[in-house]
């Protein structure tokens, strides 16, 4: 059985072993979580390349060494080469190293879920390795019920949030007040693109000074993710 955890890798130096269409979709999402990526292989993706080219990953155009995990929080091994893979997890095993080997749980210390990403809402499916299969099956089914209407409800509420501690209002007295907006169904509205109830509702709740528009005007200005 797995731990499930939410690692922080943002600024963090991460590896991936490999350079086809596995490695270049972990790579890009180590990129997306603001990690520092670095991908080596002989031969690479046109995904990877663009990767690089946006300055997202750092490509090492070479066959892995060992001392490519010099200074690195985590690897991942993509390639179709088992020996090579295994020999990624004995090199990151020596080092007390985090290590995904893709598809091969067994020499993995820890392993990817099949993820659903609406903006800061990330669901998280796994199966404990026993069947992916089955795992993106549940992803595929779970995105037709969270769509892209989470994602503003979040940035919303975190602007909210921001707001009301701009003001000095006490953390402890913010759980109410999500609530009312939870409870009277705020991602519904977002999703029919009803405006004046939003707004109506904000007015209800928390007073004047809270509009939609501004809301999210404001959380447009907040950095964004590497996507591309």
């Amino acid at each position: 059985m797995f731990y499930p955890v939410n690692l922080d890798i943002k600024g963090r130096h991460c590896l991936v072993v490999g350079g086809g269409a596995v490695a270049s979709r972990k790579a890009k999402t180590l990129a997306e979580c603001e990690a520092i990526v670095t991908a080596v292989s002989p031969e690479f993706s046109e995904v990877l390349k663009n990767l690089a080219q946006n300055s997202a990953v750092t490509l090492i155009n070479r066959p892995y060494q060992t001392q490519d995990l010099d200074g690195k929080f985590l690897v991942i091994g993509a390639t179709n080469d088992e020996q090579l893979n295994r020999r990624v997890n004995a090199d990151a095993e020596a080092r007390n190293m985090l290590c995904n080997i893709a598809d091969v749980p067994d020499i993995c210390n820890f392993i990817l879920p099949s993820i659903i990403r609406r903006g800061d809402l990330c669901i998280a499916i796994s199966t404990s390795g026993k069947s992916p299969a089955f795992a993106k099956r549940l992803r595929k089914e779970l995105e037709k019920t969270f769509g892209d209407e989470y994602a503003v409800f979040l940035a919303l509420m975190g602007e909210i949030r921001k707001k009301l501690l701009s003001q000095e209002h006490a953390p402890e007295a913010h759980k109410p007040i999500f609530e009312k907006l939870i409870d009277h169904d705020l991602v519904a509205m977002i999703r029919n693109d009803e405006t004046e109830r939003i707004n109506q509702l904000l007015y209800d709740v928390l007073g004047s000074g809270y509009t939609y528009a501004d809301l999210m005007e404001s959380a447009a200005r907040q950095p964004k993710l590497i996507t591309k």
